[in-house]
């Protein structure tokens, strides 16, 4: 049967703020997510067995923790009868480095097969299902430029500027949990209303923390502020800074030393598969 290709967009936090932590431990956030053009590629061929496939190999990740398949399975349960997958993923963006990939891998499985099933769920309904498989995979299905609360599943759309970005990636690889749960963690910045973002808005929290463990986030900052105002995405590792124009952004780039590697990338105003659901 007929293979399909779609985009798994990469994210970037903006700011994001640890205003507080919930009674079982889960932190409460406010952020501003914006999705670039820098994307992973998940390949979907449908199959009439029922059976969902991964094909291929993601090292360190088994199948049953495969957020892609986890997500087709989630799904499944709303399609018609037989209905199953072969899932195989081009991975582009680096694990562990605050892009939100396999989230995003996971947020495109769903609207893509919301649409080859014929399952036909809301974008409310599918956030819902998302948020199932971790906080940051709803912001994916929702589709716009975010301002996220709770524990990032509370999303409201809000205008960014247009924007492109030089995205640094040190060579490491930062787990999450581990980085929330440092005692030096400020969890108390105080909240802020929803408003149109800014340029130079807010700070990253993690990143201090983040800052004091890796040396090569911490130079990979260091480097980049050279050019602007320099931060971190999610809980790293990678790093970034905006510029107003593509020229400015790749006469950055050109600039990077050879023991660093980046890209440059443009803001997504909406996802690439917006459409697939209403």
């Amino acid at each position: 049967m007929s293979s399909h290709a779609y985009p798994a967009p990469a994210k970037l936090n903006l700011f994001l703020h640890v205003i507080g932590r919930r009674a079982d431990g889960y932190h409460l956030l406010q952020s501003v997510f914006r999705l670039i053009n820098r994307s992973d590629t998940v390949h979907l061929e449908l199959r009439d067995d029922d059976r969902i496939v991964r094909e291929g190999d993601l090292p360190g990740v088994s199948e049953d923790d495969d957020l892609t398949v986890r997500a087709a399975r989630l799904l499944q349960a709303y399609a018609p009868a037989g209905a199953g997958v072969s899932i195989r993923l081009d991975k582009n963006l680096p694990l562990g480095g605050g892009l939100g990939g396999g989230s995003s891998d996971a947020a495109t499985v769903l609207l893509a097969l919301n649409r080859l099933w014929q399952v036909d769920l809301s974008r409310k309904t599918l956030q819902e299902l998302a948020l199932r498989l971790g906080a940051d995979v709803p912001v994916f299905v929702f589709g716009q430029t975010a301002f996220a609360e709770g524990v990032g599943e509370i999303l409201h759309a809000v205008s960014a500027p247009p924007a492109w970005y030089v995205v640094l990636m040190p060579p490491v690889q930062v787990p999450t949990a581990a980085i929330f749960a440092v005692p030096e963690l400020t969890r108390n910045t105080p909240p802020l209303k929803i408003a149109p973002f800014s340029a130079g808005m807010g700070r990253n929290d993690l990143q201090s923390v983040v800052v004091s463990r890796y040396p090569e986030v911490a130079r990979h900052l260091e480097w980049l502020a050279n050019f602007g105002e320099a931060r971190m995405t999610g809980s790293g590792a990678c790093v970034f800074a905006s510029f107003g124009t593509e020229e400015a952004a790749r006469g950055v780039l050109r600039q990077l030393p050879e023991t660093m590697q980046g890209f440059v990338a443009q803001g997504l105003d909406r996802h690439p598969l917006y459409e697939y659901c209403d």
